[in-house]
């Protein structure tokens, strides 16, 4: 453990803050926080769903701090974050499903950082448009919600949410004028077909950035790993999102679940971009 991740650990701790990268179980933690790269999480720590591949408590959550998005922005500030990533657990016990903490946090590192672009990674609000617009009008330079997985595999890995309501969510944010981005992990059942299919819907709504990267199972508890996937099948998916007019960006990453800031690749133009090649 480097200077990097011992400077970024202190300082979440020090904030009293979460990431992703920890009560998600992401593998790549060691790696991002080396490079001194991490997911926030708000709305505090505890979801209200319980996805088959995610490690996050799902005890009953605890009332929002209205002091975390200062906390945030501070941490930002601190670490000097040209690009910060705010993610959530979900909320549905929220009126607003945790809208209202996106446009907190957004507005405290706008005010604080405003050189830093900010990317959301947002659950989907059970699908609320007023929910959803709170968000939207905060400007988020990238809007990240993540459709997991295929159709045909949505209620085994994520039975609270659904695959149309994502979909109807994206198409929202591209409306709305933002960077839309989302996310599917490979490695759950799927197949070839399926992915291409995913990665059609996607660009049919005017999705601009993708990501896939290989399922990693977090413990024992979690859905296993049906299908470890090659480079070689990665490149595949790659040509043929190439076929379907989709460009392609590899980065030398190692294979993620579905975070990924997108700093290294904001565009108008689509973007799949398929780690570990």
């Amino acid at each position: 453990m480097g200077p990097e991740y011992r400077s970024l650990h202190k300082t979440v701790r020090s904030l009293g803050l979460a990431t992703v990268c920890e009560e998600a179980g992401c593998p790549n933690i060691f790696e991002c926080w080396a490079d001194g790269t991490a997911t926030f999480m708000i709305n505090g720590d505890r979801c209200t769903r319980a996805c088959g591949f995610c490690q996050v408590d799902t005890s009953k959550p605890l009332p929002l701090d209205p002091d975390e998005p200062r906390r945030v922005a501070e941490a930002v500030s601190n670490l000097g974050l040209a690009h910060a990533v705010i993610t959530c657990v979900a909320r549905d016990d929220l009126e607003d499903g945790g809208a209202s903490g996106f446009a907190a946090t957004i507005d405290a590192i706008r005010q604080r950082c405003p050189g830093t672009a900010v990317e959301v990674l947002i659950s989907d609000c059970k699908g609320d448009p007023v929910s959803l617009e709170r968000i939207f009008e905060r400007r988020p330079d990238v809007l990240n919600h993540n459709v997991e997985t295929v159709p045909r595999l949505q209620r085994a890995v994520r039975p609270s949410a659904s695959y149309t309501r994502s979909l109807a969510v994206l198409a929202r944010a591209v409306a709305a004028g933002l960077t839309a981005k989302s996310g599917l992990m490979l490695g759950l059942g799927e197949e070839e077909d399926e992915v291409l299919g995913a990665l059609s819907d996607l660009h049919a709504i005017g999705v601009s950035i993708v990501t896939i990267g290989q399922y990693l199972r977090p413990t024992v508890n979690h859905l296993p790993v049906v299908r470890w996937w090659a480079p070689a099948d990665f490149s595949r998916i790659a040509a043929a999102g190439e076929a379907l007019g989709i460009p392609v960006w590899w980065p030398r990453l190692s294979p993620v679940r579905a975070i990924m800031p997108a700093k290294l690749w904001r565009a108008p133009a689509m973007r799949l971009v398929v780690p570990g090649l």
